[in-house]
C-alpha cells in the first residue's frame, strides 16, 4: 500500500457537492446539460448542504470498512473534513 498519498486541492463538501451539482445538471445524471461542467462551476455552493448531510451520513463506518482500515481514525477524518466546513460557515 503506497505512504503517499494526493492531497485533495478542495474540501471534501465542495468535492462532494460538485458531483451532486453534477448529477443534478448534467446528461450523464439527471440533467439535461450535455457539458455541465461551467455550470457545475457556477452553482455547486447550492449544493453544499446536501453535501454535508453526506458527509454526517458517513460518520459511521460499515463493517467493510472496519475490516479494511481504522475505524477511529476514519472518525476523526469524518468529523474533521465536517468541523473545516461548519468552522468556515
Amino acid at each position: 500500500m503506497p505512504t503517499d498519498f494526493d492531497r485533495a486541492m478542495t474540501s471534501p463538501i465542495e468535492r462532494v457537492a460538485r458531483v451532486l451539482a453534477g448529477h443534478a445538471l448534467s446528461r450523464n445524471g439527471e440533467g439535461d446539460l450535455a457539458s455541465a461542467g461551467e455550470a457545475v462551476d457556477a452553482l455547486w455552493g447550492e449544493y453544499s448542504d446536501a453535501a454535508l448531510a453526506v458527509l454526517r451520513t458517513l460518520r459511521e463506518p460499515s463493517a467493510a470498512m472496519l475490516a479494511a482500515g481504522d475505524g477511529e481514525i476514519w472518525d476523526r477524518m469524518i468529523h474533521a473534513a465536517i468541523e473545516e466546513e461548519t468552522i468556515s460557515d
